[in-house]
């Protein structure tokens, strides 16, 4: 099978500075993979590199076989909701359709039909200073899926986030994956956030980084809370850590 998203002996130099070293990473159609590394080790250049954001100092980003060589071929959510203070709720939402050239009327329309599936419901006129940290976070997320791009990169979505809200988003996440229909890319710093939503968990050493591990997360669907406490999460979380050279 042709892999969705590749990315081939990529190698990113930033003035004297080498962030990326010769990382190959293949993405197979409907995968959901989590990318996790030390800080620094240039998670979110590979995320902008996987968007078409900039190009690589060396090596090729591909999509469905083919150079990714601009944006806009895939969704990309950065670590900042970026939700515009001046904008409602559904207007916010809207705000990707219109960039796309769909009318302000349409764009609406479908924001508005999307809104209760995510939990936003009755929030349609609300501003953004109005909603909480995870509906903000919310929002952010159905604005970028709601473009209907085959490809869905997160960079730290819920990073900034409580432990208790960024907990019940995880859980949101799962119950919506399917729905979402694309090809995921998660960044995190939290091995558990990255155990209990990815299939696959790809390990970045540090910087210059490569790929210091590949691991599929082999706890089966559909995903639950509880399975954190299971003897294979333990067995997953042990390797990661290892592989962040946090065991000693």
């Amino acid at each position: 099978m042709r892999p969705k998203l590749a990315a081939y002996g990529v190698g990113v130099e930033k003035g004297e500075v080498r962030i990326l070293d010769g990382v190959d990473l293949e993405v197979s159609p409907g995968e959901f993979v989590a990318v996790i590394g030390p800080s620094g080790a240039g998670k979110s250049t590979l995320l902008g590199l996987l968007a078409g954001l900039e190009a690589p100092t060396e090596g090729v980003v591909e999509k469905d076989g083919s150079p990714l060589v601009c944006p806009g071929l895939v969704s990309y959510m950065p670590q900042t909701d970026l939700l515009l203070p001046w904008r409602s709720v559904v207007a916010n939402v809207a705000l990707g359709l219109e960039a796309t050239g769909v009318s302000r009327v349409k764009a609406r329309e479908r924001a508005a039909e999307a809104l209760e599936r995510f939990g936003l419901a009755g929030f349609e006129g609300a501003p953004p200073w109005a909603l909480s940290g995870g509906m903000r976070s919310r929002v952010a997320l159905l604005r970028t899926a709601l473009l209907g791009r085959d490809v869905l990169l997160l960079d730290e979505p819920f990073g900034a986030l409580d432990a208790l809200t960024r907990r019940g988003l995880q859980e949101w996440l799962l119950g919506v994956r399917d729905e979402l229909a694309a090809t995921i890319i998660l960044v995190t710093h939290d091995v558990d956030e990255a155990i209990l939503l990815a299939d696959r968990i790809v390990v970045l050493s540090e910087r210059p980084a490569s790929v210091a591990l590949d691991l599929p997360v082999d706890l089966g669907r559909p995903r639950a809370m509880e399975q954190e406490t299971t003897e294979g999460f333990a067995a997953l979380k042990a390797r990661l850590f290892g592989a962040l050279g946090m065991l000693r």
